[in-house]
Formats: structure tokens, C-alpha cells, sequence
């Protein structure tokens, strides 16, 4: 059987879809996102888009929508990738206009793209029974890939090309030999998703991958950790150097002779 590529799998999905009227309100969606969103607990209809989404995922999605409303005409459809619960979400947003040019509503769609950046091929469209809330949670899936955006694309990253990750905020920077990608996932959701023997969250802004580890330096009590291939060290908070010595092997005394 030939290996079908993660565009051909994409292609191949149910959408999400829902549409907003000019206020943000829902007044329609398929029957996908009725499976997927809450509709008997919140009741979206006539309600602003954002009272569904999980409150981490809220501020995303407001400045997805507010880049969707862009000056120049024709503007391309806005791209953003969340974390819901065991999902990953890529959405895409298009406003609509009248014959006038002005704004009378949006349309949001959105992809399931979990069993692309998890490695688990082929993908396998959601269905009620998957979805059932009944069902206990399954654990977290780790991330084989990051999904990161270049110029409104989706490329996807290599988690073992990967130095470190950077938090800005609600999202990351993610470092490879190559350089530096975007990436609309915050720093928590990553670490939970990549696998603990190599990242480890060494300070509250960053998130290194151990096996590029390559020197700790101490300066007044200070310390930091040079990975292979980058410049510059990244800090280390003081509660989380006993856990990365322990990881990288190393005792205490040892680390005090590097």
C-alpha cells in the first residue's frame, strides 16, 4: 500500500464548520462540530463563538478572528492551531462581505490534525463513539511533529531536529538547526505532548530538548545550559536543576566540576 502524504490525509477529512454572523454569534454549524462542540451544555446558537472554546484557548482564537478582519481585499483565510482536550485543532477563518465590501459574517473551519502531528497514521475521522463523553480520557498523545506557521502554511516540524522551544505569551518559537518557527501551541500544552526522557522544562520560557545537551554553566549562583549547535545558553530556574542533572545522569558534586 503507498504511504500517503499528510496533505492527501488532510484532504480527506470531514470539516468542521461553523458560521458567525457579524458579532461573533453562532447561527450555524455541520454536524461535525455538533459532535465535537458542546451544543446541549452551552447552547452556541445565538451565542458569541468564544463561550465554547476552553478558556486557555479563548485569547487565540479572539485575535484569530480579529486578524480575519483584514484592511486589504480578498484577504487569504487566517490560519491557527489549538490545544483541546487530546485534540489538536488546526482552524482557518474566512470573512464573508456583501456586494458593498462590508463584513457580514465568518466562517470557521477546522481540521483534526491529532493523528498527523502524533505519528498514529492513516488518520481515522472523528466519530460520535470516539467523541462520546462516557468514555474515559485517554492519555495524551505525544507529538511526533510540531505544527508550526510560515506565511498562513502549515509546516511540520521534526520533534527530534528540535533544540529547544521558546514561550511568547500564549505561543512558542520553536529553534532547529534551520532557525526559528512559530508555533500557535503554548509552552504547557507542548510539554505535556513531547516526550519527557529528552524535552524537559527547565525555566517558565523554555523547554529543552536534553539530547542536544552539551555544557551547565554556573555564574553567582546562576545556572544555564548550552545546547549543541546553539549560541547562546538558556537559563535554568533553581527548582529545576536537580531534575535536570538527575536527567542528565549527573550528580551534584559532578556538575560543580564542569
Amino acid at each position: 500500500m503507498p504511504v500517503r502524504s499528510p496533505l492527501y490525509l488532510l484532504e480527506r477529512f470531514d470539516p468542521g464548520v461553523v458560521q458567525l454572523d457579524r458579532e461573533l454569534r453562532v447561527i450555524a454549524m455541520n454536524s461535525l462540530a455538533r459532535r465535537l462542540l458542546p451544543v446541549e451544555d452551552k447552547q452556541p446558537f445565538e451565542k458569541m463563538v468564544l463561550s465554547f472554546h476552553p478558556e486557555r484557548s479563548v485569547a487565540k482564537v479572539k485575535f484569530l478572528l480579529d486578524q480575519a478582519e483584514c484592511p486589504v481585499s480578498n484577504p487569504p483565510p487566517m490560519t491557527m492551531i489549538i490545544n483541546i482536550p487530546e485534540r489538536v485543532l488546526l482552524i482557518k477563518v474566512s470573512k464573508l462581505s456583501d456586494l458593498r465590501g462590508d463584513t457580514t459574517g465568518y466562517t470557521l473551519i477546522f481540521y483534526d490534525i491529532t493523528e498527523l502531528v502524533s505519528g498514529e497514521l492513516p488518520v481515522q475521522p472523528m466519530t460520535p463513539e470516539s467523541l462520546s463523553i462516557e468514555k474515559p480520557a485517554p492519555a495524551k498523545r505525544q507529538l511526533h511533529k510540531i505544527p508550526t506557521v510560515s506565511q498562513n502554511r502549515i509546516v511540520l516540524v521534526d520533534v527530534e531536529t528540535v533544540t529547544y522551544i521558546r514561550s511568547e505569551g500564549h505561543y512558542t518559537w520553536v529553534s532547529t538547526a534551520q532557525g526559528s518557527s512559530f508555533c500557535n501551541l503554548n509552552i504547557s500544552d507542548l510539554a505535556e505532548r513531547l516526550d519527557g526522557a529528552s524535552f524537559l522544562r527547565i525555566h517558565r520560557s523554555y523547554l529543552a530538548n536534553l539530547d542536544f545537551a552539551e555544557q551547565i554553566l554556573r555564574d553567582e549562583g546562576r545556572v544555564s545550559l548550552k545546547l549543541r549547535g546553539e549560541t547562546t545558553p538558556l537559563p535554568v530556574a533553581r527548582t529545576s536543576v536537580s531534575r535536570l542533572l538527575e536527567q542528565l545522569g549527573i550528580g551534584e558534586v559532578d556538575a560543580q566540576r564542569t
